[in-house]
């Protein structure tokens, strides 16, 4: 395989796939511009289950991805000869479903002798914010909050510097939107179903707890996360007003719920950009699209004189152009190509931004 040179004149134009979960994403860039963002969702196989199942997640990659990576050529109007480089999610996310997107990238790298770049996912996802117009400034806070990963970053620089301040401990957030919608008789996926619910209800109808929120937790997990209490809280919550033959208030209940993970969230990522002096604040990931995260976010960030960047929403949920657009930024900052050895990495640390990276000649 070739290696691209960054300052060759031209940006490169990158193809990015992605496979960590349920979605598979095919995205093109040329430096920071976007050319095409395709995604095929296995979702609705997902919902009889009630949340994603790896095996079916796998099998539809398979299925999806020809045509979802001949619809993102079309959408960009380029031939495969005219990508320079390839980009793909070694992980972290679903085994099975990451070898079908890292085995992709690799056919396609040695059919076309492109260079190939394996990045990290969550990384992936503050990576998508440069495709806006402006040009991220840091150091910044980012706040990646998805069904499967709720973590919050101090990103010095995108491409070499990323470390992990805090973490879920349990539930992701993500996680917790969609028991608390089967315990109130919603369908898969909660979080879409809770924030249309919740419209209707009082946020302040019920108090339910805050995890890791305590003066006590702040010395150990000042900015690490839990939502299983929480989800149990509202299981025990709706099963008392059950049992004493009281109609349920799914409205109230989705609201207060609601706002409590979005009291979590944005406290500790305000947090930190005050303990740390950073006036900025990315948010990222498909819990982002929550109308309520947004707004609070939002008013918090004027509050407290933060400037607030958050994705369109069709980049907040994972997507193959956050992906490519990370590549992108790879090769302009000089740095080699991925080797073929690596492999998927269900556990791969957001500090490992890109996975077996080539030594220097």
């Amino acid at each position: 395989m070739t290696t691209l040179n960054a300052g060759e004149g031209r940006e490169p134009v990158v193809l990015g796939i992605e496979t960590s979960c349920d979605e598979t994403g095919v995205g093109i860039v040329r430096g920071s511009t976007l050319l095409a963002n395709v995604i095929a969702s296995s979702m609705d196989e997902h919902a009889r289950y009630g949340g994603v199942v790896p095996e079916v997640a796998a099998r539809a990659h398979l299925e999806a991805m020809n045509p979802t990576l001949e619809t993102a050529l079309t959408q960009a109007g380029l031939g495969i000869g005219d990508i320079d480089a390839i980009a793909v999610t070694s992980g972290p996310g679903l085994s099975g479903a990451l070898m079908v997107g890292v085995g992709a990238a690799k056919a396609l790298a040695v059919a076309t002798g492109k260079p190939l770049y394996a990045v990290n996912h969550l990384v992936g996802h503050v990576g998508a914010d440069v495709l806006d117009d402006d040009a991220l400034e840091y150091p910044t806070i980012a706040l990646l909050v998805s069904g499967g990963h709720t973590s919050l970053l101090l990103v010095r620089d995108l491409v070499g510097d990323v470390e992990l301040l805090g973490e879920t401990i349990d539930d992701a957030a993500g996680e917790a939107f969609d028991k608390v919608a089967r315990v109130l008789g919603l369908p898969y996926p909660g979080g879409p179903q809770i924030d249309r619910v919740a419209l209707g209800g009082d946020p302040k109808a019920i108090h339910f707890p805050r995890g890791l929120m305590q003066a006590k937790d702040l010395e150990k997990h000042r900015y690490d996360f839990s939502f299983s209490g929480l989800k149990t809280a509202v299981a025990r919550w709706v099963e008392r007003a059950a049992d004493a033959g009281e109609e349920i208030p799914v409205a109230d209940v989705a609201a207060s719920f609601r706002e409590a993970v979005v009291d979590v969230l944005l406290t500790k990522a305000f947090r930190a950009c005050a303990d740390f002096g950073i006036p900025r604040l990315l948010l990222g990931g498909g819990v982002v699209a929550n109308a309520r995260v947004r707004q609070v976010a939002a008013e918090r960030a004027e509050a407290q004189g933060v400037t607030l960047r958050i994705p369109p929403l069709s980049l907040c949920t994972d997507n193959g152009a956050m992906i490519a657009a990370l590549g992108a930024q790879l090769i302009a900052a000089g740095h080699r190509p991925s080797t073929l050895g690596f492999g998927a990495d269900s556990t791969l640390p957001v500090t490992q931004i890109q996975v077996d990276e080539r030594p220097a000649a």
